[in-house]
């Protein structure tokens, strides 16, 4: 039995800054949170623990990620330079480039470099504080490289100090051999793919793109009913490109969450409000393409639907590994608050990325995932853009990720 009493902290355990305790201590007895609070308060039970200084740090529960792509060959970087110089996306995609150029590449590449490909970007999300991340498949769009890319996220959890949840997306797009016949790939995704992935234990979660570029509503819909046969929790990618009332329908499905959300109107914000679906915005990507279509913060606020930021991160639209700098663009962009972000990276990402009974917020009973920060004030995490944050991240209440141990191997690496 190991028990730990981290000391001389400051403690933020819902996220929320305005319930914040300045001088406090956790408790952890075998992985679990024992008791938190206030160190005037510490129960004598827990007084003679051994015990581990912070240095008056501020803790958080560990950051969650909840919409990635995390998995795929490649990169794009060529044609991000060639839009820069004037080259349109449609001509891009007449070359053979974009979401094609990455479903190539991941068809390509063998697990073990997915893998290699795939680690690189989780370590920098993990030095970030992240303790649990959402990968979705969806650069394969057939069934062996769909399976591939969700054989790879569940080795990332397994090898990683991380929880992955893996959402099948095969709905993504239409793959080049079903060019002109968008409702026989359906049938394919609804009919093969998504029953032989689930019975092998690969899909957490079933995501689908409704969108004028992506799938039409009566298409997603059939994505959405095959899921239930499978007793899988759903997500949407909705109203980024245009109002298609995509929201709605995510939330009549009960919909874990309604991501990117540009287009929304009061109608969907209503749905989703009476549904329990949360908006995921995707500050990243709006970024990324130059949208210039806010999300509808006021309305989300007045009905107190619960908002979460991520990162998005692809090869496409938001080829970004920092879930700090989309809480910087979220709070600069969408004019969102240091306490909105906060929570949306928490408390409101655990619930979207579908396990809020782990993830999130530290309470006793709890898991003791947490991250420790090198900051004066929390607001800090959404103030400095590129500078590392993170001293320490604890999982199961042990270090699992130490920066100053971090940097001196970085460092006799290059020496």
């Amino acid at each position: 039995m190991k028990r730990t009493l981290w000391q001389n902290l400051k403690l933020c355990p819902h996220g929320d800054p305005g319930h914040a305790v300045e001088n406090a201590a956790i408790a952890v007895e075998d992985g679990k949170i024992a008791w938190l609070g206030a160190a005037a308060e510490l129960p004598a039970q827990f007084a003679e623990w051994p015990r581990e200084d912070l240095g008056g740090a501020w803790v958080t529960p560990g950051l969650v990620d909840c919409h990635t792509h995390l998995v795929y060959g490649g990169q794009r970087a060529d044609e991000f330079a060639q839009r820069l110089a004037g080259v349109s996306y449609e001509e891009i995609a007449r070359q053979g480039g974009g979401i094609v150029s990455t479903v190539r590449a991941t068809r390509a590449a063998d697990e073990a470099a997915l893998f290699a490909q795939s680690a690189t970007r989780l370590e920098a999300l993990l030095a970030e504080g992240v303790t649990a991340v959402e990968i979705k498949s969806g650069y394969g769009l057939d069934l062996a490289s769909e399976r591939k890319m969700l054989r790879v996220a569940r080795q990332l959890g397994e090898r990683y100090p991380v929880t992955v949840r893996t959402t099948f997306l095969g709905a993504h797009a239409l793959p080049p051999e079903f060019a002109g016949r968008a409702d026989d790939y359906i049938d394919e995704v609804c009919e093969r793919m998504l029953p032989a992935l689930a019975d092998e234990g690969l899909v957490d979660a079933v995501d689908v793109f409704c969108e004028r570029i992506g799938f039409s509503l009566a298409q997603s819909e059939r994505v959405f009913e095959a899921a239930a046969r499978r007793n899988l929790a759903v997500k949407m990618h909705a109203e980024q490109l245009s109002n298609s009332g995509g929201a709605a329908l995510a939330a009549r499905h009960r919909a874990l969450s309604a991501d990117h959300l540009e287009f929304l109107d009061e109608a969907g914000v209503a749905a989703m409000k009476e549904a329990g679906t949360v908006a995921v915005l995707l500050p990243g990507a709006y970024y990324f393409i130059r949208e210039t279509q806010l999300p509808p913060l006021d309305l989300l606020r007045r009905y107190e639907v619960p908002i979460a930021i991520s990162t998005d991160s692809n090869p496409g639209t938001s080829p970004t590994t920092s879930l700090l700098l989309m809480m910087n663009m979220a709070t600069t962009l969408f004019r969102m608050t240091v306490p909105e972000v906060l929570q949306g990276v928490t408390r409101h990402a655990a619930q979207a990325f579908g396990d809020a009974e782990r993830h999130g917020t530290l309470a006793a009973g709890r898991p003791a995932d947490f991250a420790v920060w090198t900051v004066q004030s929390l607001a800090e995490l959404a103030y400095w853009i590129g500078r590392p944050l993170c001293a320490r991240v604890v999982r199961g209440g042990e270090t699992v990720f130490e920066r100053r141990a971090y940097e001196r191997r970085a460092y006799e690496r290059r020496v």
